[in-house]
């Protein structure tokens, strides 16, 4: 397992490279050009302006996250080719840097859906909400503002610019159903994959979140049937899997230890958090210690573990703890506690297997 961590970039992000160089085991960022509208192709000066600073933190940014998908792509429009062209020319750019693993979700509209930003829990702590029962009457202008008040902070998945022509992108999605989503996903993947078998790069998929249709547009990646599907779509080792712990476990009914354990030689990289989901089917995230949630982090990484899993793994959202001013989900104390329980449970799965190996290395002695 890598450690890596997501890093919004000099000037867009509270953490600085030099804290992250500072979290055990920590070997790269997991990085982006937020500034890049989706669609358009990213230029190779400032990929290298952020190389050159990981190069000098001595950390590696071999995942990208993300490389967004434009909207016509999704709705299958004539202009989708044009897109999909530019998607091309940057994974060869990116191939030129040492990237291995590109990120990318296929969600329509919003990349994720929150109620609240800062629900406050037991222990005084805040973190990322979502209340069911808000939704329905939700005023999208209003929350979009919202999730945007804060200017010092990009939120990834909800760019103003773009969430500007809301009407105009609900209107375009009324003859959108989940079908027809899919054939604009495989037509996509067709397209992409044999470039990113070609330039050693790895397309991960991520979850949708939370992983149900949300204001009526449709969803895909839900569910460990439609995990399934998607992997056939374009059977390559290329074309692979986020798996991501708190999206999937929004949804109690998804057995993520049994979805690592069937996919886990398609799943380059893994996002680790999680939830606490309530009977009203409202859900809030929080540290990443199993006893603390729903999802259990425990056997997930057990499920990892016993698969030799190599891939790329980040703590994913954290709560906001110790008064830090940061990005919503993304601070640096509760992200490298995280991490630290992580490591904790991987080291004593690895020791676990070692004393494993040592005893059946002398019975096998003592026998001969």
């Amino acid at each position: 397992m890598k450690m890596v961590f997501r890093w919004f970039g000099e000037g867009n992000d509270t953490v600085t490279l030099k804290q992250i160089k500072q979290i055990p085991g920590v070997e790269g960022i997991v990085w982006a050009l937020h500034d890049v509208p989706a669609g358009e192709e990213w230029p190779m000066e400032k990929i290298q302006k952020i190389k050159a600073e990981a190069d000098r933190a001595g950390l590696h940014m071999q995942v990208v996250e993300s490389v967004n998908i434009h909207e016509d792509i999704k709705l299958g429009l004539p202009s989708r080719d044009v897109y999909i062209a530019n998607y091309k020319k940057t994974i060869a750019t990116l191939a030129q840097v040492g990237v291995k693993v590109i990120c990318y979700n296929f969600m329509p509209v919003f990349d994720w859906v929150r109620t609240d930003l800062h629900k406050e829990l037991e222990d005084g702590s805040t973190a990322l909400f979502y209340e069911q029962s808000k939704i329905a009457n939700l005023d999208l202008t209003e929350h979009v503002g919202r999730i945007n008040a804060n200017r010092d902070f990009s939120m990834p998945g909800w760019e103003p610019e773009r969430l500007a022509h809301l009407t105009e992108l609900f209107d375009a999605y009324k003859n959108v159903n989940e079908e027809q989503l899919w054939a604009n996903l495989k037509y996509f993947l067709d397209e992409v994959i044999p470039v990113a078998a070609e330039h050693g790069i790895r397309m991960a998929i991520h979850p949708d979140d939370p992983p149900w249709s949300v204001f009526g547009l449709p969803r895909l990646m839900t569910s460990q049937a439609n995990i399934r599907r998607f992997l056939a779509l374009h059977d390559s080792p290329y074309n692979g899997l986020t798996m991501c712990s708190g999206s999937l476990g929004a949804n109690p009914s998804n057995d993520i230890v049994s979805i690592v354990h069937e996919f886990a030689d398609r799943i380059p990289f893994a996002h680790l958090r999680n939830v606490r989901v309530y009977e009203n089917g409202d859900f809030i995230e929080t540290s990443h210690r199993t006893q603390d949630g729903t999802v259990d982090i425990s056997g997930i990484v057990q499920a990892l573990h016993a698969n030799k899993y190599e891939g790329f793994c980040r703590p994913d959202h954290g709560r906001h703890i110790w008064d830090e001013r940061c990005r919503p989900g993304y601070g640096l104390y509760d992200r490298a506690l995280g991490i630290m329980y992580l490591w904790g449970l991987w080291d004593m799965l690895c020791r676990q297997g070692a004393t494993l190996q040592e005893g059946a290395v002398a019975a096998y002695e003592r026998i001969n």
